[in-house]
């Protein structure tokens, strides 16, 4: 038995664990996150996608001593105060899935995909997810998603305009002009 330790979805986590151990198991089996499938256990399909310090790698192709002292994040973890990310609405919202087995890996590696490049085009999307195999869809729905949620990531970091100071009180700028005056906008 090895000793490791990491950070998942925020929260610090010690083991020991065999050293053959996958970190897919790892996760799904000592720590019960089940929302990462375990899909071919051959790293074709993507389905068991997770982050590792930052970069998105197919946790059924590294061992969980591999990941000893990273930052772990699964798909679970993208969810913020009771809300999902905006990938995993979007893939909602876009109807993204259709059985749900590969959508934790699709949602994981375009995030990967985002973070490389905030605005891509359909084609881009297609080759960043050329490691993540659906085989429900027709990819249309998921490249939309990830359009989506794009566009939703950089509405989010746009800044938020300031109101122009004119000078008026919110009282004067709203009353209605009178006779002579001219109307105030």
């Amino acid at each position: 038995m090895t000793r490791i330790s990491m950070t998942v979805d925020g929260t610090r986590y010690e083991d020991e664990v065999e050293p053959r151990l996958l970190l897919v198991h790892y996760l799904r089996d000592h720590l019960g996150l089940t929302g990462t499938p375990v899909g071919c256990d051959t790293s074709n399909c993507g389905a068991c996608t997770v982050e590792l310090d930052g970069d998105s790698v197919k946790s059924c192709s590294v061992l969980a001593v591999q990941a000893d002292g990273g930052q772990v994040t699964t798909v679970q973890g993208l969810v913020s105060d009771g809300e999902w990310a905006p990938l995993q609405t979007a893939f909602h919202e876009q109807h993204a899935l259709q059985c749900g087995y590969c959508t934790p890996g699709m949602i994981m590696a375009a995030r990967d995909l985002l973070k490389e490049n905030p605005d891509p085009t359909p084609e881009e999307i297609r080759q960043g997810l050329e490691g993540n195999l659906c085989r429900c869809t027709g990819y249309q729905n998921i490249v939309r998603a990830v359009l989506a949620a794009a566009a939703e990531e950089r509405r989010r970091r746009a800044p938020t305009p300031r109101p122009m100071d004119t000078g008026w009180t919110d009282e004067q700028a709203t009353a209605p002009a009178t006779a002579g005056q001219e109307a105030r906008t």
